[in-house]
């Protein structure tokens, strides 16, 4: 086995360390030199001390040519310390036979020494030249598998250093062979403080295709001005590394993270209607994404070319999905394609898209799954290609089915009722836009000069005769009135929307009723549409009545009140709010904090995937023609709408849960209360819950906050985490920098408020409005995702129709069968916990070695523990019969915010990240 003795780094060179990766051995020996400037061999020449074979006991001095280089303290060495690195290698799941054949021939290489090269850095610096001491080996031989992990193999690379080499803080990792592997860690054996970890979890490139090498640091955490000296050039320069010079386009390889607009959703090359506006400046502000830098279009020099399927979307490679999460979200695609391919050849059979006839046409879907008109009940083998039919016949048949959704599988009725539609705003899956109503008159803050008056048609005498035992200024003040208030956000954009084939909305307002006896109740809905030249204020309320045409209306104004609350649901509270926002703070976190920066290791967990699904869902899902235009009602507007709400509502101030709730009207602040606030409503599953999780993220921050910046002004002198929240506002969000609500970064208070908050987002928020997409949304008529008709009215012709079959016009108002079955589709896929998904406050095998501090492990071990009595609480809560809006017969218990889970739809589980 080679070894080399302690050898000094070379300097930094214009301000950027580069070292040269060993050479392989030629005729048993060794020849590196250290060459400033850059990380290619150079054979043959500089000082060196080598040990042959640290296999072979006797091994053997070689000096080369120019001894008087070398410096005394790292070439006159003669007692030595044998070290062992142990490298763990995580082989694909599943292979070709020539990738197979390949790796077999990889395996050879590693075991003779020529695959892998490895370079140990010292802690510590050579008092005579100043840089830091390493010795560098290549990986050699093969060890026992570890058991219970096929895909796992392990090497090890034998080194001899200098007793006074001191603790290692730094590995350079160069990969010889022809493709990249997966490294999941290298531990170091042979030294005093005993193993020395460093965790990797990381894809090392090819040298061919990139000749420099991996840094990977030793787990233990510390600040800038605490870098140990050996290695304090390497902290600069691997982030140097990874920022790249925002040039060029990236290949799959690279690991740079850069900012970019939204120009990549549409399409002009291919026609007018698919071109989509670029989501940044002024008009149409928006936050940034990850830089590809694909080629321009040729219709449009702002926008982006777009990598469509199957090309994958550039992130950088450490962000994409493990095997088996891939795997996994592969397996929901062919699902999708199933779901939708087999009602597309149901379209065509019958010559066009059809709605749905009944309510057994919907319930059909969970039943027999194939939608073909009666007459075509059984599907023969050559309506398939024959690839997509043996696919189906691989499958099953359950994969033609859908899961029957949880908010009928208890209640088959219980969208119907008044008080459901009410529950679901506290309970449901956008518990979010609930605002406690203050006054009258409602007022819009849209210029009426375009709009109309500002008044709402909802007057304090209307509310008056919705109340029972109780006046309108008795219910403000005791706080029992509430509001969904979509008016300001769609009013601009239902003239366009409602020009597009088949989409019928309006902007809307619901108000909400709290009674005495603990029960949420609508009490008035308002829809209104723009004024025009002949009907200038055209608002309509409607209110509950008791004869059966009154009902049926009633029952139409809550499926456009439900289909807007989809819709802002998706594209403001999951997509912007979530996945658009939390992207900027992922990658200014690798650009600006080092891997061995404790912001960098209490954020890692919250950081995994989330680049991945964005990609894609810019993709298939937000791009222009793709899911959610299809059946959503903005349809082409869509992402206008999202850039509106970022426009008008979203502060990063405002995104904790305590600020939030105050924010709406639905808590006050009680510095008696654990969480500092005090609901209104007490009876707010999603709100009650999530104060819970927020208050334990919160102790945990604040602990882990307070153990790093225990001494005073460490937190304006860490000059890694200013620059991070500096690039936050000026780059990631750089249309909203001028803001006067971000927050200051001066105290370890501060940070703790700021890291909380996007600790929340990542994981608690994210699963409240993300895994109930399916169990709510399963069910078309509890929240249509689009409307095609408007309510009809005495005077529309089609008035005598609805009043002959009320069914028929409401279910022909909903998504077509089509339709619905795509959006399910991807709820069923979207709601679904992967196999290898890391819930909040688990500790993960993979990253059992991630920081070496007791200290900081017991802190985490107390969260742990705290989450687990916090899921024992909710339980409690769900079984309590005071509180109705998440116990009663056939009411599903709220399960969003418990922490842990299962794979598949589950309906509950916090995931560290947003990773679906």
């Amino acid at each position: 086995m080679l070894g080399v003795g302690a050898q000094p780094i070379a300097p930094l060179n214009s301000g950027v360390f580069r070292r040269a990766p060993a050479s392989s051995e030629r005729n048993g020996r060794a020849g590196i030199s250290w060459v400033p400037g850059r990380r290619t061999p150079a054979v043959g020449a500089g000082p060196i001390r080598a040990v042959i074979s640290s296999e072979d006991k006797a091994a053997k001095a070689v000096e080369s040519e120019d001894v008087n280089a070398l410096s005394s303290s790292s070439s006159s060495s003669v007692k030595g310390i044998d070290v062992r690195a142990v490298i763990t290698i995580r082989k694909k799941m599943k292979e070709k036979l020539s990738a197979k054949i390949e790796d077999q021939w990889e395996s050879f290489m590693n075991g003779i020494g020529q695959g892998i090269s490895i370079q140990l850095v010292s802690e510590e610096i050579d008092p005579v030249t100043m840089s830091g001491k390493s010795v560098e080996s290549f990986v050699r031989g093969w060890l026992p598998k570890p058991a219970n992990l096929p895909y796992i193999v392990e090497y090890s690379a034998d080194f001899t250093v200098p007793s006074d080499f001191g603790p290692p803080g730094a590995v350079f990792i160069t990969n010889f062979h022809g493709k990249e592997f997966y490294l999941v860690e290298i531990v170091i054996h042979g030294f005093d403080e005993g193993p020395i970890f460093f965790p990797a979890n990381s894809w090392i490139h090819s040298r061919k295709d990139n000749p420099e090498s991996r840094i990977f640091f030793r787990n233990q955490a510390c600040l800038p001005s605490q870098t140990p000296p050996g290695i304090k050039d390497l902290r600069r320069e691997d982030l140097l590394s990874i920022r790249g010079n925002g040039k060029g386009e990236r290949r799959p390889h690279d690991r740079i993270y850069d900012y970019a607009p939204y120009n990549d959703l549409g399409n002009p090359d291919k026609g007018e209607d698919l071109a989509r506006p670029v989501l940044a400046g002024k008009e149409w502000p928006y936050p940034r994404r990850c830089r590809t830098g694909r080629p321009t279009t040729r219709t449009d020099p702002l926008c982006e070319s777009r990598a469509e399927k199957p090309l994958p979307v550039y992130v950088p490679r450490d962000e994409t999905f493990e095997e088996i999460k891939h795997s996994t979200f592969s397996a929901g695609r062919l699902k999708a394609l199933l779901h939708n391919l087999i009602p597309s050849i149901a379209a065509t059979l019958s010559s066009s898209d059809i709605p749905f006839q009944c309510f057994s046409d919907i319930d059909k879907l969970y039943n027999d799954g194939v939608l073909l008109k009666d007459e075509d009940q059984k599907v023969s083998g050559d309506v398939f290609p024959s690839n997509l039919m043996k696919q189906v016949m691989n499958v099953g048949k359950k994969l033609l089915k859908y899961e029957i959704p949880a908010i009928i599988s208890r209640d088959r009725f219980a969208w119907l009722r008044d008080n459901e539609f009410a529950r679901q705003a506290l309970a449901g899956v956008n518990p979010v836009n609930i605002e406690l109503l203050k006054g009258f008159p409602i007022v819009s803050k849209l210029d009426q000069a375009v709009y109309g008056p500002p008044e709402s048609a909802i007057t304090k005498e209307l509310i008056r005769q919705e109340l029972s035992g109780i006046t309108v200024e008795e219910a403000l003040e005791e706080k029992r009135l509430f509001i969904l208030d979509y008016h300001d956000m769609l009013l601009p954009f239902i003239g366009k929307m409602n020009s597009l084939p088949g989409r019928k909305a309006y902007a809307s307002r619901t108000v909400f009723f709290y009674t005495r006896t603990g029960f949420l109740r609508p009490i008035a809905i308002e829809l209104s549409l723009p004024p025009t030249p002949s009907a200038p204020g055209k608002k309509r309320v409607y209110t509950h009545g008791h004869d059966a045409t009154t009902h049926w209306i009633w029952k139409q104004a809550k499926a456009h009140v439900c289909s807007n609350d989809a819709g802002v649901h998706q594209l403001v509270n999951h997509w912007l709010k979530t996945h658009a926002c939390m992207e900027p703070y992922i990658i200014a976190t690798h650009r600006q904090l080092s891997v061995m920066h404790p912001v960098y290791k209490l954020l890692h967990p919250h950081m995994r995937y989330t680049l991945e699904i964005n990609a894609l869902a810019r993709q298939s899902l937000i791009n222009g023609g793709g899911i959610i235009e299809a059946c959503f009602s903005p349809g082409k507007y869509a992402m206008e709408i999202s850039s509106a709400a970022y426009k008008s509502m979203w502060r990063f101030d405002m995104e904790s849960l305590p600020a939030d709730l105050i924010r709406r009207g639905m808590a006050v602040e009680d510095p008696s209360m654990p969480s500092g606030v005090k609901l209104v409503i007490e009876d707010y599953p999603y709100a009650a819950d999530g104060l819970l999780i927020c208050s334990a993220i919160k102790e945990w921050v604040e602990s882990y906050v307070n153990h790093f910046y225990s001494e005073p002004n460490t937190v304006t002198s860490d000059l890694e985490l200013q620059a991070w929240w500096k690039e936050i506002k000026n780059e990631g969000h750089y249309d909203k920098r001028n803001e006067p609500w971000w927050p200051n970064l001066n105290t370890k208070e501060d940070l703790s408020g700021i890291l909380t908050t996007m600790i929340w987002i990542a994981s608690g928020q994210h699963a409240a409005v993300n895994f109930g997409q399916y169990p709510f949304g399963g069910y078309v008529p509890n929240r249509p995702t689009l409307m095609r008709k408007l309510i009809p009215q005495e005077d529309d012709p089609d008035y005598e129709k609805f009043l002959l079959n009320p069914q028929l016009t409401f279910l022909a108002s909903l998504p077509t069968q089509l339709q619905a079955t795509k959006v399910m589709a991807v709820q069923d896929t979207l709601s679904t916990h992967s196999p290898d998904e890391e819930y909040l406050g688990q500790p993960q095998h993979l990253n059992s070695h991630w920081i070496k501090d007791p200290q900081v492990l017991g802190m985490f071990m107390k969260f742990s523990a705290r989450l687990e009595e916090i899921e024992e609480i909710i339980k409690g809560r769900n079984k309590n019969s005071h509180l109705k809006n998440r116990y009663g017969a056939g009411i599903p218990p709220y399960e969003l915010l418990l922490p842990s889970s299962g794979p598949g739809v589950t309906g509950r589980g916090i995931p560290n990240s947003i990773s679906i």
